[in-house]
């Protein structure tokens, strides 16, 4: 039997891709924050891995960490830092962990992404990833498009999934058979739903919905009936709605709030959300922005992990290359690796 282990489940550890000065981002310095940051955290809980480019990268990487006593660091260049939807997804295959390595195209052939589609094949080479089950897939999919459960359901949008600019040659019956195949999915929630302005991936799931429990979605909504996003997140909310849990409830719904718009430089919005929190072991990870609505967003991610400490989370920097704190994450299962 296959499965796909719901984020909650106790992980081995999260990796993440550390910037280069090559990279994108005009505030290296600013995002850097945000990493140090965000490095700390998740190795105070758990094994961090930091993907890096090479001795002098990880040189200026070692001394903005409080400690590296958790950390280890993996030599592999990067065309960006969104490793959520990179590297590899863990499935389990009769209880045994299984790395998926799906086909990469940068987000529907937007941007350059030969290193980011060959960086699995690098990170087996390297412990702890050497000698780990893998298994390669002809079929495009990120980390940051599905949501599972931990059961049996997958939890998507049309606009990511079906957009011909991933698997074009797939109906939406043969990519639900591939869901099922790989991830051991027995039904797919399917959401239709825009991306939010300046989010470049077509929808990304984990910017709009995300599975807190197997009954328990939180969501990016709006009350502001002047926001552009008002009327498809409501739309989208009575989507939610009409859900069935398997034994036919309705999900328990928690609504987290938009942060007021951040703009670049060139006056785009950015897609800035409470959605793409991380959860680890023993904590939730909440991406803020320095608004009002980070204090809300962190008190009903609170009543949803209430095991959990929720750790507010600098995101400001990230967003202005169109992600967040979920998107330049991925967690390992426990086992998983060899750690």
């Amino acid at each position: 039997m296959i499965r796909f282990p719901a984020e909650w489940e106790r992980q081995a550890a999260v990796l993440i891709a550390w910037p280069h000065h090559t990279g994108d981002f005009r505030n290296l310095s600013a995002v850097e924050q945000s990493y140090t940051f965000i490095a700390d955290t998740i190795s105070q809980y758990q094994p961090l891995l930091i993907v890096c480019r090479d001795d002098e990268h990880q040189q200026h990487i070692q001394p903005q960490l409080k400690t590296v006593d958790n950390i280890t660091f993996i030599h592999a260049t990067v065309n960006d830092i969104w490793v959520r939807d990179t590297v590899f997804l863990t499935a389990e295959n009769d209880g045994q962990p299984r790395l998926l390595n799906f086909r990469f195209n940068g987000w529907g052939e937007k941007y350059p992404h030969q290193f980011d589609n060959a960086l699995n094949s690098e990170l087996l080479k390297v412990a702890p990833f050497k000698g780990a089950k893998s298994v390669d897939i002809n079929f495009i999919l990120e980390g940051g498009s599905v949501e599972s459960d931990g059961i049996d359901t997958i939890m998507t949008t049309r606009q990511c999934l079906l957009n011909p600019n991933r698997n074009k040659n797939l109906n939406q019956q043969e990519i639900e058979q591939q869901l099922l195949k790989h991830l051991g999915a027995n039904r797919v929630l399917w959401i239709d739903q825009e991306n939010l302005t300046g989010d470049d991936t077509d929808a990304h799931i984990d910017t709009l919905a995300r599975f807190c429990t197997a009954t328990t979605i939180a969501y990016t909504s709006s009350a502001d009936p002047q926001d552009p996003h008002h009327d498809s997140l409501q739309a989208m909310q009575a989507q939610l709605q009409a859900l069935r849990t398997q034994s036919g409830e309705a999900y328990q719904l928690i609504p987290l709030p938009m942060p007021k718009p951040i703009y670049d430089d060139e006056g785009q919005r950015l897609p800035a959300n409470y959605s793409n929190f991380l959860i680890i072991n023993n904590a939730v990870l909440v991406p803020v922005y320095d608004d009002p609505n980070d204090a809300i967003a962190l008190q009903r991610l609170t009543e949803c992990f209430p095991d959990r400490t929720i750790i507010a989370t600098p995101c400001r920097p990230l967003v202005h290359q169109y992600g967040s704190l979920h998107c330049m994450t991925m967690q390992f299962p426990r086992k998983a690796l060899n750690l």
